[in-house]
């Protein structure tokens, strides 16, 4: 064995894709086994409706090195991923998709990044094989994902990463139901890297994470994570505060130099509507925050697990 090269736990978050982890295993564990170091699968089933969990079994059954997890539900693929670095037994972790669009060849190139001076290395996609809205969503999300991580490589944050296991102790007793792994992990470290990688496509099935997913996947991120929004409403208010004196400047000195006051209904009216708006804005920027709030404080947990492969639950 290559005492050089560190042990591996590789998380894949799982859902209905019992047609193609058969094939992302076929393609991992040679990649894995040519390293020369010890290395473990955790196969997270994130309530999938169709037979993942049973091809999930299947794989396991023969192989140790693969460990499977059931959820009782649908978490969400951040939840999943939380739930696989708890679970990881070696010092590095390496997580990717189950669709195959992260070639698992292109690992070696993370983990060399790693042995830098790094904590976290990203593989960026050098294309990106989506539509147009979803690789549109996908970058405004990455913007969101910066101001919440104020890193600036946010914008080549990636499901395809590795990172050191030490840096969960960071987030050991995080609870919330509102996960970001990416954000989380700045909690322990700044040392973020990226290298670039190629992206394929998807041989089978569609992606999971929609327009609409992903810009309301953005506002969690936003709103759960980040005081901006809130900088923001205060901005906003301050302008239109702004906005206010200036006009009433304008109003009385029209009529100290004419004796007449501004005529109109539409313009008042329209001033108005102007702070009517703003004040909403600010009001629906604190409710969601405040809805956070209450979210958090049911204690709801991250996810549950149903059952694992593990030989003795057997």
């Amino acid at each position: 064995m290559n005492a050089q090269a560190p042990r591996l736990s590789v998380v894949i978050p799982v859902f209905n894709s019992e047609a193609s982890l058969g094939m992302l295993t076929e393609r991992l564990i040679p990649v894995l086994e040519e390293r020369g170091a010890a290395f473990e699968i955790l196969l997270v089933n994130d309530g999938s409706a169709d037979q993942s969990w049973r091809v999930v079994e299947d794989l396991a059954k023969d192989r140790p090195f693969i460990r499977g997890i059931n959820f009782m539900r649908n978490y969400g693929q951040h939840n999943a991923l939380l739930c696989g670095i708890r679970a990881a037994n070696y010092e590095v972790i390496a997580t990717l998709d189950d669709d195959l669009q992260h070639p698992p060849e292109e690992l070696h190139k993370l983990l060399a990044a790693l042995d830098t001076d790094a904590d976290v290395v990203y593989g960026t996609p050098r294309l990106e094989r989506h539509g147009l809205l979803r690789d549109l969503a996908s970058k405004l999300t990455k913007l969101a994902l910066q101001s919440a991580m104020g890193a600036s490589t946010a914008r080549k944050v990636s499901a395809f990463r590795v990172l050191r296991t030490h840096l969960r102790e960071a987030f050991a007793e995080y609870r919330s139901p509102h996960v970001n792994v990416d954000i989380l992990l700045t909690w322990a470290t700044t040392k973020f890297a990226a290298v670039e990688v190629s992206h394929d496509r998807r041989p089978i099935g569609a992606s999971n994470y929609t327009f609409g997913k992903l810009l309301t996947h953005a506002l969690n991120m936003m709103t759960g994570f980040s005081t901006l929004p809130l900088q923001f409403a205060s901005w906003t208010g301050f302008a239109f505060t702004l906005f206010g004196v200036v006009v009433l400047a304008g109003v009385v000195t029209r009529y100290l130099v004419s004796g007449s006051t501004v005529p109109g209904f539409s313009f008042l009216a329209s001033v108005i509507a102007i702070f009517s708006g703003a004040q909403l804005l600010a009001l629906g920027i604190i409710g969601e925050y405040v809805a956070r709030i209450h979210s958090r404080s049911l204690d709801r947990p991250a996810y549950i697990v149903r059952t694992t492969t593990e030989r003795s639950e057997r």
